[in-house]
């Protein structure tokens, strides 16, 4: 994987103040790059691998509502939260404090687009 991309996403984590990590797996929760602060809290439990194909479902049962393809997901909790983007083949997932903007989380769905297309390339051939 190129250096230019974790570069790129481990800028996107410091300009979102509370971010502590930007996960992108494939659609099964298999880690293709994980970005995270030095100083990253214990978020583990936002990245277990039963999480993605957790949401996968999720997001696949929640399009069934009539209202179109489901994009995100944000799960709210004490002291975290998590962002889910759905870029099939590939997922994105953001954790942060629970004072993170969220908006901000979300205004980087269109910024990470070209970068993924790497990735999505070498996912779909494997």
């Amino acid at each position: 994987m190129s250096d230019d991309i974790k570069k790129y996403f481990n800028g996107l984590l410091h300009k979102v103040s509370g971010l502590y990590v930007i996960q992108i797996t494939d659609r099964d929760g298999v880690p293709l790059l994980r970005v995270s602060h030095s100083q990253e809290k214990n978020v583990d439990f936002a990245l277990m691998p039963s999480l993605i194909p957790t949401f996968t479902t999720a997001s696949d049962q929640a399009s069934k509502l009539g209202l179109g393809r489901n994009k995100t997901i944000i799960s709210m909790y004490s002291n975290y939260q998590v962002v889910q983007m759905n870029k099939l083949p590939l997922i994105l997932t953001f954790v942060g404090a629970e004072d993170c903007n969220t908006g901000h989380i979300l205004a980087l769905e269109h910024q990470v687009d070209g970068y993924l297309e790497d990735i999505k390339m070498a996912v779909t051939e494997s």
